[in-house]
């Protein structure tokens, strides 16, 4: 190879589509915009989602739901996942470092999914009602929160 016989790939590059340059060239007179109406006209278009004054689809449509931006900050944790934990002090750290839960939780719950058969203590980390039954039974504890 040399610099001499560097071309671009295939198809990367081609003729720009010059429009209104005569009858012969297939796009002379109306260039290709069809006649009259606004769309013809230099500088003529409406904004995204105008249906001609009719009622638009995005303001028809009713709105619903909500996602909050706290939601990013909250993670869950199963038992069946707190039972494979090596730790017997289970705390945001400890499962952050694991990867059970992303960087960015602050808050934790444990829920109840899976079975726990050692004993565990939770530190700042909020079980389920039904999982704290199910930690307790197995002989550990939920601490209580700072």
């Amino acid at each position: 190879m040399e610099l001499n016989n560097i071309k671009p790939a295939e198809g990367a590059k081609h003729v720009k589509r010059r429009v209104g340059r005569g009858i012969g060239s297939g796009l002379g007179k109306t260039a290709g915009r069809g006649h009259k109406g606004q769309k013809s006209r230099a500088g003529g278009y409406h904004k995204v989602g105008f249906e001609g004054g009719q009622m638009p689809m995005q303001r028809r449509l009713p709105k619903r739901g909500f996602k909050s931006a706290l939601l990013q900050f909250n993670a869950e944790v199963t038992l069946g996942q707190l039972n494979a934990i090596e730790a017997t002090e289970i705390d945001v750290l400890v499962l952050k470092q694991l990867g059970l839960v992303p960087q960015l939780a602050k808050r934790v719950k444990v829920i109840k999914s899976g079975e726990i058969t050692r004993a565990v203590t939770l530190k700042d980390v909020l079980p389920t009602a039904g999982a704290k039954a199910a930690i307790e039974a197995a002989g550990g504890k939920v601490a209580a929160t700072a």
